[in-house]
């Protein structure tokens, strides 16, 4: 049988009996904009964060834009941004009115290289913003020390992280804000578009929830022009019941890339590289090949199904065209896009499925 990337069905049906109850209760309940599913689901994301607030938006990236407007970015302002990241990073800096001005990764671990930031500091520098890319912490006390040294706020892109650990301490209360994704593929995965900004500085909390429901917080009276990006009371309900499964699921994607790592060891594959202060919730598996494009089509024809993450950086994007990168901008982001290759990884796949996909790899490879 073929494997496939990942099984939403499978994840699905592993919890029918609990999602299938808590949707019917809001469907029950007449209530379908706000109220208290989001209201608790907030509150208990926020705790398991270890942070102070969770405001639910309607999506990943409005919640690293409405984010970036609560911390007053906006036009002539830049944001440090990673050159090898979903383009919904730069999208967000973009929608606030602001520039991406972007840093390389450490090869090693795919995250901004906190040794380059200083370097793309300027007088018109408002935030930094890392991203947890694959489920794998960036190294943020060098990047919150520059940012103290230098004035300037930190929001962290968390899309791929629930879960994950920096220095023994849950991702989401280290930067100023932490902007989370809920996409049904996530590791905490609603069964559609919603998320999620969580922060302990009740400013921005604050602001954020204004900014999500058109600038207002009584109704009709809107003091900025806000924007409709609520999360509604069905997702939030999924994501409650699924919150309550998530350490059990991560712990899975971990030994299911511990055998990743023991099985594919030897081959000329370049494997994930997890430094000492860092757990991973292995939200992808990324491994990277010279002739990636055709590991794919072997592992394709094998049955395997695979992804890019990513296949095109963001300064190599048409939505980026007039920005004025020169062709040689980002050689390390430019040779990730080309090289990486996502495996299966999902809290439901077989030990037969992670031993088929290993053999095959090894025979691909």
């Amino acid at each position: 049988m073929p494997v496939p990337f990942l099984d939403l069905q499978a994840a699905y049906r592993e919890l029918k009996t609990e999602i299938d109850a808590a949707v019917a209760r809001i469907l029950d309940s007449g209530w379908y904009i706000g109220g208290h599913e989001v209201d608790a689901f907030e509150e208990e994301f926020a705790a398991y964060c270890a942070a102070r607030y969770a405001v639910g938006v309607a999506n990943g990236l409005d919640a690293l834009h409405l984010a970036l407007r609560a911390m007053g970015v906006g036009p002539g302002d830049e944001v440090i941004v990673p050159s090898n990241t979903y383009i919904a990073t730069w999208l967000a800096v973009s929608h606030a009115g602001a520039t991406p001005v972007p840093v390389e990764p450490v090869e090693q671990t795919y995250n901004v290289d906190p040794s380059r930031i200083e370097a793309a500091i300027t007088d018109r520098t408002k935030v930094i913003l890392p991203v947890h890319l694959y489920g794998q912490p960036a190294d943020l006390d060098p990047i919150l020390d520059i940012a103290r040294r230098r004035g300037l706020r930190v929001l962290e892109d968390a899309a791929q992280a629930h879960g994950a650990r920096y220095k023994g301490r849950r991702v989401g209360s280290h930067g100023d804000a932490v902007a989370w994704s809920f996409y049904p593929g996530k590791n905490l995965g609603a069964l559609g578009d919603a998320g999620a900004v969580t922060t302990s500085d009740p400013g921005i909390a604050e602001r954020v929830r204004v900014l999500r429901n058109y600038g207002s917080r009584e109704k009709y009276v809107n003091e900025v022009p806000g924007f409709n990006s609520r999360l509604d009371p069905l997702q939030a309900t999924v994501l409650r019941v699924k919150l309550r499964h998530l350490d059990e699921w991560n712990a899975r994607r971990k030994h299911i890339a511990a055998r990743y790592l023991e099985g594919l060891a030897g081959t000329d594959l370049v494997l994930p590289h997890v430094p000492d202060w860092a757990d991973p919730v292995w939200h992808l598996f990324v491994v990277r090949h010279p002739a990636r494009d055709a590991l794919q089509a072997r592992l394709a024809k094998a049955g395997i199904g695979t992804l890019i993450h990513y296949p095109i950086p963001p300064h190599k994007q048409q939505a980026y065209a007039d920005a004025g990168f020169p062709v040689d901008a980002f050689p390390l982001a430019l040779r990730m896009a080309a090289e990486v290759l996502s495996l299966p990884m999902g809290p439901q796949m077989t030990t037969g499925q992670v031993a088929r996909v290993i053999a095959a790899t090894k025979n691909q490879s």
